[in-house]
């Protein structure tokens, strides 16, 4: 099984990087917002989760173990598949679905495509003492979830945590995306090297 890649980034789409590594290209399916961020001929680190059907051989990609374990939790809870997981996490960042889950709030998870009232209510049930437990044991960050976001997506291209906080401390405040958040670092982190 592949639990992780390091390689160039030789071609995207909206979902999916083509990551060479060791002279192979791995199509592996990504979030919306680590899609947007990648750039080609770019280094690239991804935790991998690889989904084993009988006709087919899938790999997912993220930028931060954490937001692998909780695309693993979300695939636990029946009636969510990878496809739906990966959408779930195209859709809403992982500080928010976190929060979604412990609260309650059905409605963050109805409006993604494929996730139905019985399915969302589902994954409240299953994960919210999961989720609780692992908020407990990373004793809550404090962190906004788009910043929480663009630090893993920062992470995946190869910057190191240490000179990606700095910039994340000056980001404008009237930048809320965490797409926006991502093109304003890029900025000031290829003007450091």
């Amino acid at each position: 099984m592949i639990a992780y890649l390091q390689g160039k980034i030789l071609r995207k789409g909206g979902s999916y990087l083509v990551v060479e590594t060791g002279g192979v290209g791995y199509k592996v399916a990504v979030s919306g917002a680590l899609a947007l961020s990648a750039k080609l001929s770019w280094e690239v680190r991804l935790h991998i989760h690889t989904h084993v059907r009988e006709d087919q051989l899938s790999l997912y990609g993220f930028a931060s173990l954490p937001e692998l374990e909780l695309f693993e939790m979300l695939i636990s809870v029946s009636g969510i598949g990878p496809k739906v997981g990966l959408s779930i996490l195209s859709s809403v960042s992982p500080a928010h679905i976190r929060s979604a889950i412990i609260s309650g709030d059905i409605a963050v998870f109805t409006k993604v495509a494929g996730v139905g009232r019985k399915t969302a209510e589902r994954l409240m049930v299953e994960l919210k003492e999961k989720v609780a437990s692992a908020e407990q044991d990373q004793g809550g960050l404090g962190v906004s979830a788009e910043l929480s976001e663009s630090l893993s997506a920062l992470e995946s291209l190869g910057y190191r945590r240490h000179e990606i906080k700095e910039v994340l401390k000056q980001i404008p405040k009237d930048l809320t995306d965490s797409a926006q958040i991502v093109r304003h670092a890029l900025k000031v982190l290829g003007g450091r090297r």
